[in-house]
């Protein structure tokens, strides 16, 4: 009953997000700079959702992450060009975002067996070098992807205009990473980060299971990258450095490693801010860094709350034992 009075919670947010959303919308109440913004805080919500579970859940550093999503972005833009004039918009951009979401997972399998052998730093900086890596073969690929000029005329198929696919792509997204969470599987990968000697020691087969989070967020984050071509309409190499993998980290660790709901909430606020701080001008960035920094006191603090019950119901618990 607590599990269906939680979903029910979720759905009813969902739902009330989405009539806003295009309430809003219907009546032009929304200037055009914020309805530039729709799809990008749709895109990054399944970015930030889909590295928690490798950087919250897994616990490994990745920051190869925009890497994944390149590599759907060009992909699902290649395969709208391609099909613009043959198929029509309500079955292209479904394959799009499967194609780009399986070639960005094709990847995560090459990149995550060797790769995954590693710990810590060592992961980070060679998840950065597959992402600069991966930007250089993109730049190369003048007949392909236009080189640093960027591959231009992706049809404009995911703006706010299909705001309804995108929207439900999104809670996709969030569902699935959900469901995988808490799942057996999810558990056993919650395992692996608790302590990973003694989940090997269980027998939880822990390279298999750090090669599944990473495969699954990278098919995720290719998929996010297929809506985000078709919202943008050019894609250039420069647009996916380690800056933007930084900045989707930034999110994942703000909202709370291991908490789905404050990944969202923090890309939601991350890439709404510079937006509607423009008009600051001089004081933009100075807001922006005191919003941060009020973000991660308030985060830490709750962490801290939380550690400080789950010890206070440990403590609980085995006093009623002893009585």
């Amino acid at each position: 009953m607590k599990i269906n009075k939680k979903l029910i919670i979720n759905g009813v947010i969902a739902i009330a997000v989405y009539a806003a959303v295009m309430g809003l919308v219907g009546a032009g109440a929304l200037s055009r700079q914020m309805m530039s913004l729709i799809t990008p805080i749709c895109v990054y919500v399944m970015l930030a959702v889909s590295l928690s579970l490798v950087v919250g859940f897994l616990g490994e550093l990745s920051l190869g992450h925009a890497a994944f999503m390149s590599i759907g972005a060009y992909a699902g833009g290649l395969f709208l060009i391609g099909t613009e004039e043959v198929l029509p918009t309500v079955v292209s951009i479904p394959l799009a975002v499967i194609l780009g979401g399986a070639c960005a997972a094709v990847l995560g399998v090459i990149i995550g067996i060797p790769v995954l052998r590693l710990k810590g730093d060592y992961l980070a900086i060679v998840t950065l070098g597959f992402g600069e890596i991966v930007k250089s073969v993109f730049n190369a690929m003048t007949g392909i992807t236009g080189g640093a000029k960027g591959l231009s005329g992706i049809p404009l198929v995911t703006t706010y205009r299909n705001f309804t696919f995108v929207f439900i792509l999104m809670l996709l997204v969030i569902i699935v990473v959900a469901h995988m969470v808490n799942s057996r599987h999810g558990r056993a990968v919650c395992a692996v980060r608790d302590n990973y000697i003694a989940a090997e020691a269980v027998g939880i087969p822990v390279s298999k299971y750090k090669i599944l989070a990473f495969v699954v967020a990278a098919f995720l984050a290719g998929m996010a990258g297929v809506v985000y071509a078709g919202n943008l309409g050019i894609l250039k190499p420069v647009n996916f450095d380690y800056n933007t993998s930084i900045e989707i980290l930034v999110m994942v660790v703000l909202g709370g490693m291991g908490s789905i709901r404050g990944s969202i909430i923090a890309a939601v606020i991350l890439t709404a801010l510079p937006e509607v701080l423009r008009g600051a001008a001089d004081y933009r960035m100075f807001i922006y860094a005191l919003a941060l920094i009020i973000m991660m006191l308030f985060n830490n603090s709750a962490f801290k709350k939380n550690l400080i019950d789950k010890k206070n119901l440990r403590h609980a618990e085995k006093l009623q034992k002893e009585a």
